[in-house]
């Protein structure tokens, strides 16, 4: 079969399609006929050995799977061959088939696309745990969004107006805040020309955003807790500024706020209920038309080196889909 294989570290644009023997299925695996799959930030960084998780080699990157069981391990119930589903791992959709571990395969809805599928595993699980999980948000209050037109910014945007909140989104240029309005965001800012800080005290007549969703790091962190309500919380998700971010305490205690970080990925091995959960929940509100996600472009599988950098040089809004 055709695959992406990394067998060192190397930059993205390296990447090449290569034949490999066809994926065995294990005990408790299920073999997946891949009609999609999504691309991520951190796959970039994966391939780059700059992540924090350090696949073997040689691999085939790629985190995000949808499309047809063609068979299941011994060990496996409730997953049958024939049914549509969706994977999240970190490794292996970048291929036209795929081996998933049965804990982390869903059976799609009968209303979501493969392409709907693909781009909702990592993404808006992350944003729906931060949000609710973490967060805490709530009907009424005000959530601020960082780099609201990207992946996970379009999720967050979309589950805190499903909850029924105030949304203010902030994107660079005027395009991505027009891509974060019509998603639901309340307001939007550019950050390129406008203080965000100044422009949310504006928005909440001087009291500060409850919630605010940080996927970006470095002086955004430092900056958001400058517009942060009283008893807000700060919700860390990454880091894709490329900078961590030091915090003074002094600044947690004045306000008496929270600041909170998400590991989605850590949850099937440390709170597996909370997955189910997760899934059960996404499922509903996209079955009521509250969630769809954004697909900025499709790619062919040896065009994974294009969609990589178009993500790391921010091109982009949504998700990027690879159909092998």
């Amino acid at each position: 079969m055709r695959a992406i294989v990394v067998d060192r570290w190397m930059d993205p644009s390296e990447l090449v399609v290569r034949e490999v023997p066809e994926p065995l299925v294990t005990p408790g695996g299920v073999l997946i006929e891949v009609r999609a799959a999504g691309c991520n930030f951190f796959d970039t960084l994966i391939v780059q050995g700059r992540y924090q998780v350090k696949p073997r080699f040689p691999f085939i990157p790629g985190a995000e799977i949808a499309g047809v069981v063609r068979a299941v391990g011994l060990d496996v119930s409730g997953i049958a061959v024939g049914d549509r589903v969706l994977a999240a791992g970190s490794t292996g959709a970048f291929a036209e088939r795929a081996v998933a571990d049965a804990s982390v395969v869903h059976v799609l809805p009968d209303s979501m696309s493969f392409e709907a599928g693909a781009a909702l595993p990592v993404i808006y699980p992350t944003s729906y745990a931060g949000l609710v999980y973490r967060g805490d948000l709530r009907a009424g209050e005000t959530l601020l969004v960082h780099a609201a037109a990207g992946g996970v910014g379009v999720a967050a945007v979309q589950i805190g107006r499903a909850i029924g909140a105030r949304v203010i989104a902030t994107a660079g240029g005027r395009e991505k805040c027009e891509i974060a309005l019509r998603e639901g965001a309340d307001a939007a800012i550019d950050y390129r020309s406008e203080d965000f800080v100044e422009r949310v005290l504006e928005l909440t007549s001087g009291r500060g955003a409850d919630v605010i969703y940080d996927s970006v790091g470095g002086d955004i962190t430092d900056q958001s807790l400058k517009c942060i309500a009283w008893n807000g919380r700060l919700v860390i998700i990454g880091f894709a500024g490329g900078t961590i971010p030091a915090i003074q305490a002094n600044r947690i205690l004045l306000k008496n706020i929270a600041v909170t970080g998400l590991h989605w990925g850590a949850h099937l091995e440390k709170d597996p209920s909370r997955v189910a959960d997760c899934f059960r929940a996404l499922f509903q509100l996209h079955a009521r038309g509250q969630i769809a996600p954004v697909i900025y472009r499709r790619y062919k599988l040896d065009e994974v080196p294009i969609a990589l950098a178009a993500l790391a040089n921010r091109e982009t809004h949504g998700k990027l889909i690879i159909e092998p």
